[in-house]
């Protein structure tokens, strides 16, 4: 579950309701056409999954390695050991653990955690990854039979459990980053035992509903979409589309111990789900949807393009990037940027209604700058570079608002450089 959700509903006025269902209604297309027209797209093997050729649009763009890499060191220093009052968001704990700090709410989430596991796992920072696993599984997991196996995804920083819910993002990102761990650096005992603990918990994500009265799977038994929250009732009847990840999805069909067809047939679902959701002409997704792709409305939030709905473009071209299924994700990436191009390539608004209305509050996100960029890995039209060039000029956030902002610049980072990378386990 994203920080971003109570962030915004303090700052959104009543206004945006009335902006939000100004929108014109999206062109839905049925299920069963959207998941026959992904279907019948032949595997191009294409993406970097086959051809294991990770594209450097810095590099192309005429960056030197040696620039780039610097970079990389920066924004890492920055975010793990920086400034604790302007720059870092990693703070350790003891001798063995550390959280991934959202400095605005003063709260650790188990997004911003799954996040600096990934992020520690793809430059090779093994004490970093531990440090975060061993806060995440010592005070984020639950041992609660009602909840076993989940994570929660709010915590104080001492701790303190401030929410039960779990959020699905947050164990996508988790189980993947355990994947690669073991990987770069094999099994250890107990709680270090990567693959086996991906395991485990992919076997709750589907399975939860068999042992628990208050929980129920992470994925929709009937349309195989990730949910919003487990909790049965009303919050496992929608989703979210940045929380769809059908490049992971391909990865656990390959490496998960069970269920390997199934999560193939998530892939499919996902991929088909982003379709319907996508508006025709802008491109912009909505940061909360009911499975049949049109905006949920939820409390002058959900059915707007806002902060949880940034991460799509990134999702969709990284899946593109990695396994090019969907030759609709080129279109998708290039119209999202032709939209945006249209606003400027750094100081546009971040929030509007579906079909491009901008509504307050009015303000430029380094967040979305970096989003935008990684649409380029998967994008053809030549804008594309002015919009990783508008990233790579762009400063990184200071102070309180630095957490999301600065993560998902340096996801952005280590995408568009070549450095986001798929780690098999061994057999």
């Amino acid at each position: 579950m994203s920080y971003t959700a109570s962030k915004w509903l303090r700052r959104l006025g009543s206004a945006l309701i009335i902006c939000a269902f100004m929108a014109s209604p999206l062109q839905v297309i049925s299920a069963a056409q959207a998941t026959a027209e992904v279907e019948a797209i032949a595997d191009g093997k294409g993406g970097a999954f086959f051809s294991r050729e990770y594209p450097n649009l810095l590099a192309e763009l005429g960056i030197s390695q040696a620039e780039i890499q610097r970079r990389i060191e920066q924004v890492w220093q920055a975010l793990f050991y920086g400034d604790p009052e302007t720059e870092r968001v990693y703070f350790p704990v003891g001798e063995d653990m550390a959280y991934i700090l959202d400095v605005n709410q003063g709260f650790v989430h188990s997004e911003g955690m799954s996040y600096g596991m990934m992020i520690a796992v793809q430059l090779n920072k093994q004490e970093e990854f531990k440090r975060l696993w061993k806060w995440a599984r010592t005070y984020m997991y639950h041992t609660d039979p009602r909840y076993r196996g989940y994570f929660s995804w709010k915590h104080a920083t001492d701790g303190t459990r401030l929410s039960y819910d779990a959020a699905p993002d947050a164990e996508t990102w988790f189980v993947t980053a355990l994947f690669f761990a073991a990987a770069r650096w094999g099994n250890g005992e107990g709680i270090f035992n990567y693959q086996a603990e991906a395991n485990a918990l992919l076997h709750e994500m589907l399975h939860k509903h068999q042992s628990s009265q208050i929980l129920t799977t992470m994925f929709d038994p009937e349309t195989d979409l990730v949910v919003f929250s487990p909790r049965r009732g009303r919050m496992s009847r929608f989703t979210n589309p940045s929380y769809h990840a059908p490049h992971f999805y391909e990865l656990w069909a390959r490496w998960a111990e069970r269920d390997q067809a199934r999560w193939l047939q998530i892939a499919k679902a996902s991929r088909a789900f982003w379709r319907r959701t996508a508006h025709p002409q802008t491109g912009l997704m909505p940061n909360y949807a009911n499975f049949d792709g049109t905006p949920k409305v939820w409390e002058g939030y959900g059915e707007l393009f806002g902060a949880d709905a940034w991460r799509c473009a990134m999702l969709v071209a990284l899946d593109y990037a990695w396994f090019a299924a969907d030759a609709w994700q080129v279109e998708q990436s290039n119209r999202l940027l032709r939209f945006f191009y249209q606003k400027g390539l750094s100081n546009y608004p971040s929030v509007y209604t579906l079909d491009g209305t901008s509504v307050p509050p009015r303000y430029t996100s380094l967040a979305l700058i970096a989003m935008n960029a990684t649409a380029a890995l998967a994008a053809t039209d030549p804008i594309r570079w002015e919009f990783v060039r508008a990233f790579w000029n762009a400063p990184l956030t200071e102070g309180r608002y630095r957490y999301y902002d600065n993560m998902l610049y340096m996801m952005a980072l280590l995408q568009l450089s070549g450095n986001f990378r798929i780690y098999a386990p061994r057999a």
